[in-house]
């Protein structure tokens, strides 16, 4: 045993006698400035990448601006039409273009002469639920669970 630790003890010593020599520290040093510099690149590039993803972020944001401006451009021009404020004067002053007459219907007399179409599609989703099998109730009830759909409750 004691050959083995006197072996590898000389093995080491012999191994750091080389660096007595000018060439190994050169190779040496020219070794951890590749490194270094190879370093320094990576970090260049993720930097870069970086920048020209927030770059492009901003000019995303910029241009979803620029058509919004537009956009509020477009309708302020149409608020300045004539036929914006015809509409606007019929509807909320109830006003009529030479010649025509206006009928005003009570709001309570409209509504009841209307149909409510939301109980119509209740009862049929209703009865074709009654008309299903406990088993399939309960996978369609589990399928509307999990998907986080709102069922009406009875």
């Amino acid at each position: 045993m004691e050959t083995k630790n006197t072996s590898n003890t000389r093995k080491a010593y012999d191994y750091l006698l080389q660096f007595r020599d000018v060439r190994a520290v050169g190779w040496l040093l020219f070794l951890i400035v590749a490194l270094l510099v190879s370093w320094s690149g990576v970090k260049v590039i993720e930097t870069n990448y970086r920048l020209q993803k927030d770059i492009s972020r901003l000019e995303q944001q910029n241009e979803i601006r620029k058509l919004t401006n537009t956009n509020l451009k477009l309708k302020n021009e149409y608020y300045n039409t004539s036929q914006y404020l015809e509409i606007a004067a019929r509807q909320n002053f109830g006003l009529a273009a030479p010649g025509e007459t206006v009928l005003s219907v009570p709001r309570q007399v409209a509504l009841s002469h209307t149909v409510d179409l939301d109980n119509t599609g209740q009862d049929a989703v209703q009865k074709t639920k009654a008309r299903q099998p406990a088993y399939q109730r309960n996978f369609h009830a589990w399928i509307d669970f999990l998907l986080h759909r709102q069922t009406p409750q009875d």
